[in-house]
């Protein structure tokens, strides 16, 4: 393949030497820009964007008009593979995604199936290869999937949960009912990914959201082991170039070494976990992406930079950070306070990469 002309992102998932840290945000593309709001409106609503293969590739490229972004990410949300699997998903205003039949029993999971990426996920590959054309070989473009956990949370749950007492009963009553829908989502997920990764991702991200609510033994149990499963089974290598792994589990700082041993290439962590004290515990086994407040975006440009300094500095010299936030960009953040942060981080960053 053409070489990038910007790789530095894919060399600090695999901490080799880089010039300047590279920054790209979790929701970089999407609601809080006023184009994307355009694309909505014309599409119709959030689902049918994500499906229109014309403006879901618009979308993805909107920001990179904006701020000099090491990397693109796709746009598409995470549940969309569950909608492929055979469950009702829609989008409501100011509520979010909703599955107007939940999971309740082991014939709920018995009528799911595993989607052909190609066919019931078609859309998503044509994107990719969409935006991969548009790109250039200017920047790498990210893939992703929701963990298992992740996903089953919604499906049970139905929506958004702050107690997830429902999935919750499952996982300490009918856990191997549980355990069914965990690994008939890591087997599609596998497929997903590996479909996105032929079609042209450069890297990918499984994000385990929910992962936080669990304690320590559970999260091994009913989320980490099925992400280990993915690792184990995704592509590693496509078009002659090496496709780094991407863990993030929001809430889930206390469990980086455990994550780290699973063979990815770099931990995304929040920002409840100090940066400085996440690279002492992983050392040189996994870079590190984070670990902004999206918050802190809602304040001066002053302040912005101010964090951006702090951050860069408590990570250290040396290579293996991707700059981006905790969780991804909120609605109502100012675009013109992004791209603040974004041209900080290349300015104030060149001092921490061997020369």
């Amino acid at each position: 393949m053409n070489r990038l002309k910007n790789d530095r992102y894919l060399r600090a998932l695999l901490r080799q030497p880089i010039d300047i840290t590279p920054i790209w945000m979790m929701r970089q593309a999407g609601r809080y820009l006023p184009e994307y709001k355009v694309k909505l409106i014309e599409a119709g609503n959030f689902i049918a964007l994500c499906k229109n293969i014309e403006l879901a590739s618009e979308v993805t490229l909107q920001p990179l008009q904006r701020y000099e972004l090491d990397a693109a990410i796709l746009f598409s949300d995470i549940l969309i593979i569950s909608e492929a699997m055979g469950m009702e998903l829609s989008f409501e205003a100011n509520i979010g995604p909703r599955f107007s039949i939940p999971i309740t029993s082991l014939n709920d999971i018995n009528k799911l199936s595993i989607p052909d990426p190609e066919l019931e996920l078609g859309y998503i590959t044509d994107i990719i290869r969409k935006v991969r054309y548009e790109l250039n070989n200017t920047i790498p473009l990210i893939g992703f999937s929701g963990s298992p956990w992740t996903l089953a949370t919604y499906m049970i749950e139905g929506t958004s949960s702050k107690f997830f007492s429902k999935i919750k009963r499952m996982m300490y009553c009918e856990s191997k009912i549980l355990h069914l829908l965990l690994n008939k989502l890591a087997d599609s997920i596998i497929l997903y990914l590996n479909a996105q990764i032929k079609a042209g991702i450069q890297s990918v991200i499984i994000f385990d959201t929910c992962g936080g609510v669990l304690s320590k033994r559970d999260y091994i149990e009913f989320s980490l082991y099925y992400m280990h499963k993915i690792i184990d089974n995704i592509i590693k290598k496509n078009e002659g170039c090496y496709v780094p792994i991407t863990l993030f589990t929001k809430g889930g700082g206390q469990w980086l070494e455990l994550m780290a041993a699973t063979g990815c290439n770099a931990l995304g962590i929040d920002w409840m976990t100090d940066i400085a004290d996440a690279r002492r515990r992983v050392g040189n086994k996994v870079a590190l992406q984070g670990n902004m407040d999206p918050s802190i975006l809602y304040a001066s440009p002053e302040r912005i930079e101010l964090e951006v300094a702090y951050i860069l500095k408590n990570f250290g010299i040396g290579e293996g950070h991707i700059f981006s936030l905790g969780h991804g960009v909120y609605q109502d953040i100012s675009y013109n306070h992004v791209k603040v942060c974004v041209n900080a981080v290349h300015r104030l960053s060149t001092n921490y990469h061997l020369k």
